[in-house]
């Protein structure tokens, strides 16, 4: 895959053509045209320069869309919208979670995105747009709003994946008490905690860009943008309802492996507390002093030996009694 690759869509035909660098001089040779710059890796020095001397980037905006780590956010320049947006990466699953910093810079002719990595998401709607210009017709930041969605989308399968797990696990935390269980959960709740984290952050952008006119999306996105909201507003809820599911089962895993410890703990006293008398009694007689009368007894030791037992059976029906057994 290259570094830089560009989409083109000419209105006067409805056609889009595909290419390198050289259709971003294309597009500034035609005002109707519309341009999607995807860059995936490292901006290099070449690739900073074409986006400020060719698209007008500022170089403050260049600085952040380098940085592989930073919170997702919204700014506007003089003629164009600068967007952080957090998708997941293309390898992430329920019990694997990482993200991956997208960048977005929309304006009114062009959109450009970039991503350390490939992104499925931008892979997928660059791929329709090859084939049917659904979008590109109706301009960049309808575009940009159909990405954002779908990196809703894609954080709402992974949670409802998630969903279906913790489903399984609550079901199954009655039959097993197992430490594994608990690892999962707790990787689940410290997953949870960091996509409410960048949740909140996404809900605020897009709570902005909806609510306000900004530069490179028209008012014709508002409904889109207000989708792409309520979706995510959505993946915020569901998070926080797994996040005190997880925990509710934490805690119950904990209560039912202390009841089970109890439980042995009770069996382990009931044996040592039968045990303590027959052990004393044992030890009494297991001195072999010469003036003990019991040593010169011929039925001594039986008679020693039904004290025991029936010490041991008394004991076990009060035990028995009291419901401790």
């Amino acid at each position: 895959m290259k570094a830089m690759e560009c989409l083109i869509y000419d209105p006067a035909n409805q056609q889009v053509h595909s290419g390198g660098e050289e259709l971003v001089e294309r597009w500034r040779g035609d005002a109707s045209a519309c341009i999607w710059v995807r860059i995936t890796g490292e901006l290099d020095k070449g690739a900073q320069q074409t986006l400020r001397g060719k698209f007008g980037i500022h170089r403050l905006a260049l600085q952040d869309a380098m940085r592989d780590r930073h919170p997702p956010k919204l700014e506007e320049f003089e003629d164009h919208s600068f967007l952080i947006f957090k998708t997941l990466t293309d390898d992430t699953t329920d019990t694997e979670f990482s993200t991956l910093q997208s960048i977005l810079f929309v304006g009114d002719r062009f959109l450009i995105t970039r991503s350390s990595a490939p992104c499925r998401v931008i892979a997928k709607v660059w791929k329709a747009e090859q084939a049917n210009p659904m979008r590109f017709k109706k301009g960049p930041d309808a575009l940009a709003s159909r990405l954002m969605r779908l990196y809703v989308d894609r954080y709402l399968e992974i949670l409802f994946q998630m969903e279906t797990k913790l489903e399984e696990l609550e079901s199954g935390l009655l039959e097993k008490i197992d430490d594994s269980v608990l690892a999962v959960l707790t990787g689940y709740k410290g997953d949870l905690k960091r996509l409410r984290r960048i949740f909140l952050y996404h809900e605020k952008m897009l709570r902005d860009l909806r609510g306000s006119k900004h530069r490179g999306f028209s008012e014709e996105r508002g409904h889109e943008l207000t989708d792409v909201y309520e979706q995510q507003e959505r993946a915020g809820s569901l998070t926080l309802l797994f996040y005190e599911l997880a925990s509710d089962l934490i805690e119950g895993y904990l209560s039912l492996a202390s009841h089970r410890l109890n439980q042995i703990m009770k069996v382990l006293t009931i044996v040592t507390v039968v045990f303590v008398p027959l052990g004393f009694l044992a030890g009494i007689y297991g001195m072999n002093f010469e003036n003990m009368p019991e040593l010169q007894s011929r039925s001594g030791y039986f008679i020693l030996l039904g004290v025991m037992g029936t010490i041991a059976t008394t004991l076990l029906l009060s035990f028995r009694r009291k419901k401790w057994l």
